[in-house]
């Protein structure tokens, strides 16, 4: 029998009967403990690729092949669960699950409220060159000085005064943002 469950990992036709041999329990197996078709489907897939990695492990002695399946099955549906639980624990942290309260909810408009100038900025500033748009929104959004600003870009302090100049000017006459623009947020 060991020779035989050795043989699985390397000879197709071994493997091919031994699948033959047990599809029909584990697929039984896995329908009684989950209740989607398609993860059964995938489930049972899996349990037979993780024959071909663990064959070796099968000791004759311990028990028969089914009760040896059964626990690669019983390990494959673990690990689908573990992932499954993971997967929701993370969508629910990324898609900020907590409901929101009235309070909470009038402190997020007043907040877009207030920043309605800066977003219609960042649309204005979407057509500038990407040397001359980051100078702006370094200086006029983050608030760097000129000279700051050349630094976090790695140009000289004349390099910047140019790509800001640009970059005001051709904002210049957008309604509304103008002041913005040119001043800043200060």
């Amino acid at each position: 029998m060991r020779r035989r469950q050795a043989d699985i990992a390397t000879n197709l036709e071994a493997f091919e009967a031994f699948y033959r041999r047990h599809v029909d329990a584990i697929t039984w197996f896995l329908a009684r403990r989950v209740d989607d078709p398609n993860t059964v489907a995938d489930l049972v897939a899996e349990v037979f690729v993780a024959v071909l990695d663990s064959a070796h492990t099968y000791r004759p002695g311990l028990g028969s092949e089914i009760a040896w399946l059964y626990g690669v099955a019983r390990n494959t549906l673990s690990a689908e669960r573990r992932r499954a639980f993971k997967e929701t624990k993370l969508a629910d942290r990324v898609g900020g699950r907590r409901p929101l309260d009235s309070d909470d909810v009038a402190q997020l408009e007043e907040r877009i409220d207030a920043e309605s100038v800066a977003r219609r900025a960042f649309q204005a500033m979407a057509g500038l060159p990407d040397g001359d748009r980051a100078m702006l929104e370094l200086v006029v959004i983050d608030q760097l000085t000129i000279s700051e600003a050349a630094t976090a870009l790695g140009i000289r302090q004349g390099a910047a005064r140019a790509r800001l100049h640009r970059a005001r000017r051709t904002l210049r006459n957008v309604p509304g943002i103008a002041p913005f623009v040119m001043e800043g947020m200060r």
